[in-house]
């Protein structure tokens, strides 16, 4: 069954390692300690040897247990268990033996007497001889550089196992007592961190799409907790932002849609009251027709936006001469501009060409104009150039009009946005921002610079066409 609470997943985390941790510390100490006692007891050994030969050089060739017990306390501090000695001549008959039990024999190993004949001594510990094993030293004595005798010591390694498995029932009981104390110490460390993470859920699940202005509250302690909530903080206010602007536009949008079906609705219903003439239909259904339209292209406005949102807007990359396109919008424009007593010029038109979708640059450079020609007094100029840079192919759309006023620059290439001063015009506040997802579908930019009272200057740059 899998465990899905963080807190009993940490915990038991938490416990397995230390178990681990506690079990290879515990067998790596049992090893540490069998190594020092063993060489505590060769250490001994090797002391007790020396002394026996030392006697035995000086004459002495009969060792009494008593003598063989003080000896081994001087070396150990207390006197082991079942302390052995023997001395062998060359042909390995024993000459003295001092043992507990002197009816049982240590076995000499041929190892040991090929390292004698050498002149080496040698450590064997030897099993079956007794409930606990027993650690044996052979040491040669030399005579003239030939073998005179052999001294065994030895003794029983049963302190050394003794404290060995009192080690083990130390670690053995400790052990469970440890890991239940870290077993609940983990559970209450991971319950208080976790803490934060409870809230954060609580103060979640009040929140909605109505209630976006609420925080997840913060600890203020700097840790991963804290900057998570500070994450979804500045992600909610991002969502509040976007959901905000969702509403903004559902509303503006709503607004835009109501004028031109109001007008229709009403002009219908006024040619509906009574019979008119055909001059009065043609009228009605003329100014009928101005509203759709003008309605289509608001759908058509809202439907670009949309899809340049959401990544989707399709854009037919072409090759195609922007000059070329650039004179098309000029002279599709210019009636409407001299309607209006605005000149319409063509200035600077250096040959470029991109790869592009035509009708979307089509929509682009009509929106720029018109809304030049739209906020240009009469007598004012309109003008279109074209030239190409180190960053791209820069179309240029100047006029003379009324200009934008700094704070309002940040935010015309908003959706349905109109200053103050462009209020009195009818518009749908869309062609600006149209413009520039267009641009920006195209992997350019539109940059605006203008002066209230003055005019403004747009400039849409676009990647130029590199042949290869």
């Amino acid at each position: 069954m899998r465990i899905r609470s963080i807190r009993a997943r940490l915990t038991i985390w938490y416990v397995s390692i230390l178990a681990f941790t506690v079990v290879t510390l515990g067998a790596t100490a049992f090893v540490l300690l069998s190594y020092s006692l063993v060489r505590e007891v060769d250490n001994a050994l090797n002391g007790v040897a020396k002394v026996l030969s030392e006697r035995v050089h000086g004459g002495s060739t009969v060792f009494y247990p008593a003598d063989i017990n003080e000896i081994f306390r001087r070396f150990l501090g207390f006197s082991p268990w079942e302390p052995y000695y023997q001395m062998i001549d060359p042909r390995n008959r024993p000459e003295q033996r001092s043992s507990p039990s002197p009816s049982q024999e240590l076995p000499l190993s041929m190892h040991a007497l090929e390292n004698a004949a050498r002149g080496l001594s040698t450590f064997e510990t030897l099993t079956g001889v007794g409930p606990y094993p027993v650690r044996t030293l052979t040491v040669p004595l030399m005579q003239g550089g030939r073998l005179d005798r052999l001294i065994r010591i030895g003794m029983s390694l049963q302190n050394v196992s003794e404290t060995r498995l009192r080690f083990l029932l130390i670690i053995a009981a400790l052990l469970p007592v440890g890991l239940l104390f870290a077993g609940l110490g983990g559970w209450l460390l991971a319950r208080r961190a976790l803490q934060p993470v409870d809230r954060m859920a609580e103060d979640a699940q009040r929140i909605s799409a109505e209630h976006l202005a609420e925080r997840l509250r913060e600890t203020g302690a700097g840790d991963e907790l804290d900057r998570l909530a500070k994450t979804l903080n500045r992600m909610l206010s991002r969502l509040d932002t976007a959901f905000n602007q969702i509403r903004q536009f559902s509303a503006d949008a709503s607004h835009e849609l109501q004028t031109p079906l109001t007008i229709l609705k009403g002009e219908l219903e006024v040619a509906l009251r009574s019979s008119r003439s055909p001059e009065e239909y043609r009228e009605t259904l003329t100014s009928a027709l101005e509203e759709i339209d003008r309605i289509a292209q608001l759908v058509e406005g809202l439907l670009i936006l949309a899809r340049t949102e959401a990544g989707v807007l399709r854009v037919d990359h072409q090759l195609l001469d922007l000059a070329q396109l650039l004179e098309e919008v000029f002279w599709r424009l210019k009636g409407q501009a001299d309607s209006q007593g605005v000149n319409l010029l063509l200035r600077d038109m250096e040959p470029a060409q991109i790869h592009g979708d035509r009708e979307r640059l089509r929509r682009l450079l009509i929106n720029l104009v018109e809304n030049g020609i739209k906020y240009t007094p009469p007598g004012g100029v309109v003008s279109l150039a074209m030239h190409c840079g180190a960053d791209g192919v820069r179309l240029e759309v100047s006029d003379t009009g009324m200009g934008i006023s700094p704070e309002d620059r940040e935010r015309i290439f908003q959706p349905f946005f109109r200053s103050e001063n462009a209020l009195t015009e009818r518009g749908s506040g869309l062609g600006l921002s149209i413009a520039h997802s267009i641009a920006a579908a195209h992997g350019g930019s539109i940059h605006v610079d203008s002066t209230p009272g003055s005019g403004s200057n747009f400039t849409v740059i676009l990647p130029a066409h590199s042949p290869t």
